[in-house]
């Protein structure tokens, strides 16, 4: 298998990027369609991981404002003028292809966020990636009960996590 790159998100992308979410993601179920309107809305946000012919991971991200969580398996409609983050809606990739390739990634959306003028990223770990996302910078955030409610709809232990970007 070729070293894994990642590339620009394409629509002829979506079947596997929606099989790997299943894969990955079991419990937090995302529509086809609710994946691929996050790569019409931010293309510049959306990649794949591409090892040879295959794709063994993803990641999106869009601007959106900061203490505000877009609803699991929910249309965003249009992204909001006075976005103050970007917001990292999923990096997943498939368990033979990890070993740093997130790193990459995480680059890529702090370019694009700088060049958007948007000081800050922002996302929700899930599982047990808190570690992983706190070596790349973020710090979980004291949510309100409005916030806290809405995390459950992402699992037991899912925390809301802010980096903000140090100017350059």
């Amino acid at each position: 298998m070729s070293k894994p790159h990642w590339r620009p998100a394409r629509a002829s992308d979506l079947a596997a990027i929606s099989a790997i979410a299943g894969r990955i993601h079991p419990d937090l179920f995302e529509r086809t369609e609710v994946l691929a309107e996050k790569m019409q809305l931010c293309p510049g946000g959306c990649r794949v991981l591409a090892a040879a012919d295959a794709i063994v991971g993803y990641g999106l991200a869009h601007p959106w404002k900061q203490h505000r969580i877009p609803p699991l398996d929910g249309f965003l409609g249009s992204l909001p003028d006075d976005a103050d983050c970007l917001y990292v809606h999923d990096v997943a990739v498939l368990p033979d292809a990890r070993g740093g390739v997130a790193r990459a990634y995480v680059a890529t959306i702090e370019q694009l966020a700088r060049t958007s003028r948007i000081a800050a990223l922002a996302l929700v770990s899930v599982y047990d990636a808190l570690p992983l996302w706190e070596r790349f910078g973020f710090r979980p955030v004291t949510t309100d009960a409005e916030l806290r409610a809405k995390l459950a709809s992402y699992g037991e232990g899912a925390t809301y996590m802010l980096r903000d970007l140090v100017a350059t």
